[in-house]
């Protein structure tokens, strides 16, 4: 079937010496995997290399067999090219680092409308804003909506948080945050992309990526932690 589609590119494998193997999130379809023969031949201009860099916002139209095998793109093209994050480190780094994370959250073979939407715009949002500290912090506690694990926040003025059940809890258990990083926690709840900078210090950004991280280990089965965590605290630092 000939299907055409926006797509975020999620990850991008090198097959033998021209070729790659493609993963992305798809509007149409949830998750899907293309093989792109000669990806790193000038020939093939509409399936260069350069299209398939990590969070890229493409439009496709591809064959889907939907047979659990790799699929075929027919074309390719950016659907909002990126001005800032190319050449941005940091923002780059930020990219780099998500692309992992939803590499290994987002599972889903099927149309998920609401969480597309969400991460185009927060991609487009990150490349057009300077202001970005607090970027990755929020979109990863904002993705926990879309994978079923967001904090209950209906006891939030209570001190401690529960990882395992995610509420608020009156004790402190062992598998509770401390007081302080429950309190920071639900500053982060409040936040949105274009809040204050400064609510928090750098330290305060490394027990909060410490936090969410481990958070999405407990609840995501098979979860590992990003190869470009430390380039991204070498980045924050």
């Amino acid at each position: 079937m000939l299907i055409k589609t926006k797509a975020i590119v999620l990850s991008a494998l090198k097959y033998q010496e021209k070729s790659l193997i493609v993963k992305c999130f798809t509007e149409s379809d949830g998750l899907k995997s293309y093989f792109v023969p000669s990806a790193f031949s000038a020939k093939k201009s509409n399936q260069k290399i350069a299209y398939f860099q990590p969070l890229s916002l493409l439009e496709v139209e591809a064959n889907h067999k939907n047979k659990g095998t790799l699929e075929h793109f027919k074309e390719v093209r950016l659907s909002t090219p990126y001005h800032s994050i190319n050449v941005d480190v940091v923002k780059s780094t930020i990219v780099i680092f998500l692309s992992e994370i939803l590499h290994h959250s987002i599972r889903e073979e099927e149309k998920n409308l609401e969480l597309f939407t969400f991460l185009e715009t927060a991609l487009i949002w990150l490349d057009t804003h300077e202001e970005i500290s607090n970027f990755h912090l929020i979109l990863l506690l904002e993705i926990t909506k879309f994978l079923g694990f967001y904090p209950d926040t209906t006891e939030i003025d209570l001190p401690f948080f529960e990882l395992n059940e995610g509420v608020f809890s009156q004790f402190q258990a062992l598998s509770c945050l401390s007081e302080h990083e429950s309190l920071l926690f639900k500053k982060l709840i409040g936040l949105r992309f274009d809040s204050q900078l400064k609510i928090f210090a750098g330290t305060e950004r490394q027990i909060l990526l410490k936090i969410l991280l481990n958070y999405y280990s407990i609840h995501l089965d098979g979860f590992k932690k990003p190869k470009s965590l430390e380039v991204l605290k070498e980045v924050f630092s």
